[in-house]
């Protein structure tokens, strides 16, 4: 089984670094703005309780991204990075361009959202 080329992971992997970067500052960000005390006025409160809602769904989105980025990063420190979870097939370099987290081949990700 062939990992993606030398020149691909390492720029795949400065692309991935870059990305993790980035979403801890929002991620920090959500969860400052999340910290912040509540309006004293109830109309106020009410809009505060729906946006609130919003950067909760936006932080939990982060948080899985951060997840999935680390563990693309750990897969290539482990020398498994392109290789399908699945079948153990080598992941299409073109594919891990698209989706560097991609864990899976386009077969077995087909098979798996059928």
């Amino acid at each position: 089984m062939a990992e993606p080329s030398p020149p691909t992971q390492a720029r795949l992997r400065t692309a991935l670094e870059e990305r993790l970067r980035m979403i801890i500052r929002r991620v920090d960000a959500i969860e400052e703005d999340l910290r912040q005390p509540n309006d004293a006025d109830w109309q106020e409160q009410a809009t505060e309780r729906e946006n609130d809602e919003v950067l909760e769904g936006l932080d939990a989105a982060g948080l899985e991204e951060i997840a999935q980025i680390r563990a693309s990063l750990l897969r290539m420190d482990e020398g498994v990075y392109g290789i399908c979870a699945r079948c153990g097939e080598d992941i299409a370099e073109r594919r891990l361009e698209a989706l560097p987290s991609s864990t899976l081949c386009i077969e077995c990700a087909r098979t798996t959202s059928a």
